[in-house]
């Protein structure tokens, strides 16, 4: 490969940094050149993990899960030093520090983000995790997720999104990549060729971006050659596959020879290297996906994607049998030496841009303690959740509510179960918003089932003449490895339906999903929070009792598409 492209959008590499990236290479030997293919994963203090990492496989980067300060710290800080060649470190940071730190800032989703209307937002966003990335020794943001929200039964795009709009998804994205990129953070652009359109997830299946050539160039496209001039530095590749495209630069393929994105050639060196002329590095989404796996035989597919475009391998199903496919791939040609050299410059190249080869890559702990969770990123935090908060509908005379209008409440709380990607919020809310609530002045009531069925349930007097106001809290994340994220309501009958609306002031508030009116349409005061950090209840608290004023705006259709959802 010519490395003088590396001069260029998006490394803009000088001439020591070449030299380090042509010497670096030169002397490596190919299993060191296959190993910096590999992106692998660390969830805390693990000695064998490390060893894994630095010196079996002689992994490219490695992605840390969320994990407290001290233990971060030490981890990161002993690979680095074990390392002969500095990794890459990321995390999925789309909202906040905390994203890879226990006590880093929750800024709040990208979807809350674009609620509030104001893309500097979007740039605070960026600030936070760089810094708070930085302190504790990432190089690099699996963020920001550019899919576009189409479809609202998509169970993983959601809140993750900056919403439905093109131009809000691209402006937010770009402000997010400006100041990310500027503070020392390399960013990944995900999921290309974009997530959104279809309902289903690709962790559990090879899933369509179905739009036509046209459709894709004015929506996705456009996103995605604003971030590439903007000088984003790392595409992520989903297991998502766009036949229009994929039919177009190859007319003679087969419907069944279409591939996912990670494993086409047509998307990645056809479009996403060729059409749109990104020169940055690609990276896969996680290969442990459905998505991937169910396209073709893994032996043959761990290989192929590096074929097909793809710089480095992010994870591993079993970590000793990915290597030794990867091996045999280029034993075999499957991967030639020249792609391997290609895609390894690429990934020392993205490294020699952030300076890596030049500093000492040890995060200290006194310095990551000053900046971790610090009161300017609180503030941020605050105002997000301030200005995103969103009054969907309103029944006239409803709000403020206060206890002279409204004393007995009685309350509804609907939670999600625990989730292991740590996509979810918040737990529960109950007993979070019930002191908020008595604080007020509320006598306030948690609302349980009585058993029986048909002429042995509550009666409706129960409720009609013993409660003022009746309050929804429904706390559903959306999260990987779900079909669908729908209210499930409770036995016997749905006995916790919003069924009393015409005979006591309900208010509903979801604290995650913004779609929920498909399932409570006859509610007539809806509210979305798109997420909680830890300033949104005491917001949602002002703004209820009138003393803060609604200003967020929806980001996606809240009614989703259903007439009856908005009367």
């Amino acid at each position: 490969m010519q490395t003088t492209k590396f001069r260029g959008n998006p490394f803009y590499l000088g001439d020591e940094d070449i030299a380090w990236v042509e010497n670096t290479l030169a002397s490596m030997t190919e299993d060191q050149k296959i190993g910096q293919l590999f992106f692998l994963i660390t969830y805390g203090k693990d000695a064998a993990q490390t060893e894994n990492i630095v010196n079996k496989v002689r992994a490219g980067g490695v992605m840390c899960r969320c994990m407290p300060i001290d233990e971060l710290t030490d981890v990161l800080g002993e690979m680095q030093k074990k390392s002969a060649i500095p990794l890459l470190v990321a995390a999925n940071l789309e909202a906040g520090g905390n994203g890879i730190v226990a006590q880093g800032t929750l800024v709040g989703s990208q979807m809350s983000v674009a609620a509030t209307g104001d893309p500097e937002n979007a740039a605070r966003l960026g600030e936070v995790c760089a810094e708070e990335g930085r302190a504790v020794g990432a190089n690099y943001a699996f963020a920001p997720v550019c899919d576009i929200d189409y479809n609202f039964r998509n169970p993983i795009t959601n809140t993750r999104t900056y919403g439905a709009d093109p131009a809000v998804v691209a402006e937010c994205a770009s402000r997010y990549v400006r100041e990310c990129q500027s503070r020392g953070l390399a960013v990944s652009v995900k999921h290309f060729p974009g997530d959104g359109r279809d309902e289903r997830d690709q962790h559990l299946c090879t899933t369509v971006n179905d739009l036509s050539c046209e459709e894709w160039d004015k929506t996705y496209g456009a996103i995605y050659s604003r971030l590439i001039k903007e000088g984003a530095k790392t595409f992520m590749v989903g297991h998502i596959m766009q036949p229009a495209y994929s039919k177009a630069l190859n007319p003679a393929l087969k419907d069944s020879e279409i591939m996912p994105a990670s494993l086409s050639k047509e998307l990645l060196c056809g479009l996403l290297r060729g059409k749109l002329g990104f020169e940055g590095l690609i990276i896969t989404d996680a290969t442990t996906m459905a998505g991937f796996d169910a396209a073709m035989p893994r032996n043959k597919a761990v290989p192929a994607a590096v074929a097909a475009g793809c710089d480095m391998f992010l994870f591993t199903k079993n970590l000793d049998e990915d290597y030794a496919f990867m091996k045999e791939g280029v034993k075999n040609g499957t991967v030639t030496r020249e792609r391997l050299d290609e895609a390894v410059a690429r990934i020392l190249a993205l490294k020699a841009s952030l300076g890596l080869h030049r500093k000492d890559n040890r995060p200290s702990l006194e310095n990551a303690l000053k900046v971790v969770g610090c009161e300017k990123f609180s503030g941020y935090a605050a105002k997000v959740a301030d200005e995103s908060i969103t009054l969907v509908k309103e029944e006239e005379g409803v709000l403020p509510l206060t206890p002279e209008k409204y004393k007995r409440v009685l309350v509804y709380d609907i939670e999600s179960g625990e989730n292991p990607l740590g996509y979810a919020r918040a737990s529960g809310i109950f007993e979070k918003v019930r002191p908020l609530l008595e604080k007020e002045g509320f006598a306030v009531t948690r609302f349980v089932p009585r058993p029986g069925n048909e002429g042995k349930t509550m009666a409706f007097r129960d409720i009609a003449d013993n409660y003022d106001l009746i309050l929804y809290f429904c706390n559903l994340a959306t999260k990987s490895n779900q079909t669908t994220v729908r209210i499930e309501w409770l036995n016997p009958m749905g006995s916790n339906v919003p069924r009393y609306v015409t005979s006591v002031p309900t208010v509903f508030i979801s604290t995650e999903n913004p779609y929920h009116l498909l399932d409570v349409p006859m509610v007539r005061t809806y509210i979305n929070t798109y997420g909680l950090n830890d300033a949104t209840l005491p917001c949602l608290i002002d703004k209820l009792a009138g003393r803060s004023k609604f200003v967020g705006k929806s980001p996606v259709d809240p009614f989703c598409g259903k007439w009856d959802a908005r009367r």
